[in-house]
């Protein structure tokens, strides 16, 4: 750690952390100016002139029309899927805690079936409405239920699996009594993907974002104290269930939001703060690592499925469904052996 002044301000800075935020970034961008690239005949010089405003229209409707939508909704839904995971991990004092779990995901794809199977709206602004609000329901549902003198991580988790379970099985049964096609598109949806975005797809996810990570980061001290206990935390003056129930509010509403926008792609929330852990060696949640690594991971997924040799383009739930069970199984061999 290192002290940085600025304007008589000091701040507290951890080097590694910061520099693997950067890197992360970094790379990030590189694989999103790859990606401008994708299914075009363009080089990433060409991408890179229209951006800087130098390109003639067929470069600028590939870039700006085509493909930059899909690299910013990678980028914002992963730092979205991040920053929730390594808020719910904390509270919980967990690291099976992300919503991917806490039935947050859940309850927003159950919000997209009820909206395409049983209100029969198909339109993106309808499956993103019934989602968002059936997620944020899921979320605070969960909640009440693991509510007894305050919220314990293991019962969140608990409730959490269980609920997530119920509505599994709610999405299930609304796949069985729909109609044949119907129930198709609603599949296609429940695997998660980026294709087709465009420009209505990722303002919500930015502007969530933007508002949610500075939240995060402003109390990520409080976070990092209540990691400690309730009990030590309150010890410090931490109201603490009124944090608890703000962090999970945003972190819940970030998660929302990303998979309305780009359905229940999973494993990112779990993965995205354990990985940024690792490799930092930080102490606390590192919200900032984790909303990077976020991106990272899902820009890169989506960067594979693009180009691998299989007959249709995988979507990239597919991908993160799969090596993100690896990642858990693995996760829970080491909780097992700990």
């Amino acid at each position: 750690m290192k002290t940085l002044r600025i304007s008589g301000l000091a701040f507290r800075v951890h080097v590694r952390a910061s520099a693997v935020v950067a890197c992360l970034l970094l790379l990030g961008l590189v694989l999103g100016l790859v990606g401008l690239t994708t299914g075009s005949a363009l080089s990433v010089s060409d991408a890179l002139r229209t951006l800087f405003g130098h390109g003639d229209a067929g470069t600028e409707l590939v870039v700006y029309t085509l493909r930059a939508p899909r690299v910013l909704l990678a980028l914002c839904v992963g730092a979205a899927l991040g920053v929730g995971g390594a808020v719910v991990q904390s509270l919980s004092r967990n690291p099976l805690g992300s919503p991917d779990i806490i039935g947050v995901n859940a309850g927003a794809a159950a919000g997209a079936v009820l909206m395409l199977l049983v209100l029969g709206d198909s339109s993106y602004q309808g499956v993103w409405s019934g989602a968002l609000v059936c997620g944020l329901a899921a979320g605070l549902l969960v909640y009440a239920l693991s509510f007894k003198r305050g919220v314990k991580g293991t019962r969140l988790v608990l409730v959490g699996i269980g609920v997530t379970a119920m509505l599994h099985s709610l999405i299930a049964y609304l796949l069985t009594r729909a109609d044949m096609y119907e129930s198709q598109g609603a599949k296609v949806w429940l695997i998660g993907s980026l294709a087709g975005a465009g420009w209505e797809r990722v303002w919500p996810v930015a502007l969530t974002v933007a508002f949610g990570l500075p939240v995060v980061l402003a109390l990520s001290r409080s976070l990092s104290l209540m990691e400690m206990g309730d009990a030590t935390a309150g010890a410090l003056g931490l109201r603490v269930e009124r944090l608890r129930l703000v962090l999970l509010l945003v972190a819940v509403a970030l998660s929302g939001v990303a998979v309305s926008s780009a359905g229940p792609i999973g494993f990112v929330a779990l993965a995205a703060p354990q990985l940024a852990r690792r490799v930092t060696r930080a102490p606390g949640p590192g919200v900032a690592s984790s909303a990077a690594m976020g991106a990272l991971l899902l820009t890169a997924a989506d960067f594979l499925t693009q180009r691998l040799p299989t007959p249709g383009q995988l979507p990239v739930g597919v991908l993160t469904g799969g090596l993100g069970g690896i990642y858990l199984a693995w996760l829970l061999y080491r909780e097992w052996r700990s």
